[in-house]
Parts: C-alpha cells; structure tokens; sequence
C-alpha cells in the first residue's frame, strides 16, 4: 500500500469524529443506524482500525455525504459521476450515482442469483428508500410481507420497517435506490394526463 493511500486511510477517522460530534450523534446512536458495533466505530474514529468498504458505505449514509468526501478524495473537476464499484462479501457490487453531500443519495445494486429458501436477514434503519427495478426479479421482505418486483416496477418505504433485498434462483438482478433521511420522499411533480372517459 503507497504512502498516498495509508495517509487518506489515516484521516479517515478523525473525519468520522467530527462528522458524528457535527450532527451531534452518539455512539451508540449511529450503532444503531449503521449495524456497527459503538466499539468498532470508536476504534475507527481513533484510529486503532482502518475501515472497510462494508463499514464506509452505511456511514457515508448516515452522515448523508458520499463515500469520496468520506475518504476526502481529491476532486477531479470532471462533472460526470465516476462510477466506482464496490464489491462486498455477498458477491453484490454498489455503484454510487451521486456524490453531492446530505439530501437523497442514488445507487445501482446488481445482485448474483440467489436461492428461492435464502433466509432473509432483516435491516432497519433511519430513512426512506425508494426501490426500481431495471433487470431480473428482486425479492424485497419487508416486515410481514414477502415480495417480487419485476423489472419496470418500484417500491418505496419507510426503512425504519425491517427489510431485505435478494436475487430470486431466476438469475441476478439490478436495481436502483434513492436512499433519504427520514421524512424525505422523492415527489412526483408531474403525471400524464387522463382521458376525461377513463
């Protein structure tokens, strides 16, 4: 690992510090939102551990800004989004649509076939997401319910419910989320009109 990288890694929890004592959070708040144990997240913040992809994503969502003003990744002054995916241990990969800072976050999920008798494990945290289906079958449990979307289709709701997302034995599955912190919702500002006989 180049000097560059072990300096940016080395920022990174002083960053996280000032991000939670910000928005004046506490440990054991942002354990609860991010899944992440309040021990773990105090050696992040001190230095005593590098973090991960896994770890960075749910905070870099917690604290609404994107996984690059995270890390504190200089600027390229090109205006288009760069696609960086990032694997996780599940086979999954995340692609980041959006980098601006708070306000709703954009993301690409393209998931591997699963197995129709996953198990899901249920998540809950604070924020409103918003689900569309681009390809294959997602399975979405969400509290009691146990759904598939096909492409074409959405869903939206409340992350505060306990919820999964899965690929089905069908074949991989992609698609995209708009992620806000509670109480933003994405709001339609126009629909076709209907015809006055229907």
């Amino acid at each position: 690992m180049d000097e560059a990288i072990d300096r940016t890694l080395d920022a990174v929890g002083p960053r996280l510090k000032r991000l939670r004592r910000q928005r004046e959070i506490t440990l054991a708040g942002l354990a609860e939102q991010t899944g992440i144990s309040a021990s773990t997240l105090s050696r992040l913040e001190s230095g005593l551990r590098r973090p991960t992809l896994e770890q960075l994503l749910p905070l870099a969502r917690a604290y609404g800004v994107s996984l690059d003003e995270l890390v504190d990744a200089p600027p390229t002054g090109d205006p288009r989004v760069n696609l960086r995916p990032i694997p996780c241990s599940d086979g999954s990969v995340i692609l980041p649509l959006t980098r601006r800072p708070g306000g709703i976050q954009a993301y690409k999920f393209v998931l591997p076939a699963g197995s129709d008798d996953t198990e899901p494990d249920l998540r809950t945290h604070e924020g409103y997401d918003w689900v569309y289906v681009l390809n294959g079958i997602l399975r979405l449990v969400l509290g009691e319910h146990d759904l598939t979307l096909k492409p074409g289709e959405a869903a939206e709701f409340d992350t505060r419910t306990p919820h999964w997302f899965g690929a089905t034995s069908a074949g991989p599955v992609e698609y995209l989320s708009l992620i806000g912190r509670q109480g933003e919702r994405t709001h339609v500002r126009a629909a076709p009109k209907r015809h006055p006989d229907e």
